[in-house]
């Protein structure tokens, strides 16, 4: 059993920027390909980035130059630093293990999904 803890979110001005964890725990023998995805109310939930357990990493458009995903394997940990967010960014922000190549930003995830975290950008 794998579980998924994302933390970090919170509410920010236009512009500002937020820092995304989540760590990955349980059965798990290492942490391969992780995507961070968002749902804002009434939408699907949407892949933001990927990255493969060797660094290569995918985004967006949406945030492509805005975001950052990064990865630390021996913490079992995968970040979204987010900058210059907009208020369209506005959703609760969910990590997974999905598709293991990022090029087409599958929205395929294979573990349960953990609870999220929420981000607000708001004036």
């Amino acid at each position: 059993q794998v579980q998924l803890v994302e933390s970090g979110g919170g509410l920010v001005q236009p512009g500002e920027s937020l820092r995304l964890s989540c760590v990955v725990s349980g059965s798990a023998s290492s942490i391969s390909t992780m995507y961070w995805y968002r749902q804002a109310p009434g939408n699907q939930r949407e892949v933001v980035a990927g990255i493969t357990s060797g660094g290569i990493t995918n985004y967006a458009d949406s945030v492509k130059g805005r975001f950052t995903i990064s990865r630390d394997n021996v913490e079992r940990t995968v970040y979204l630093q987010m900058s210059s967010l907009k208020p369209e960014d506005t959703a609760a922000y969910y990590c997974n293990r999905g598709a293991t190549d990022v090029r087409n930003l599958s929205p395929l995830a294979i573990y349960s999904w953990g609870q999220g975290t929420q981000v607000t950008v708001s004036s």
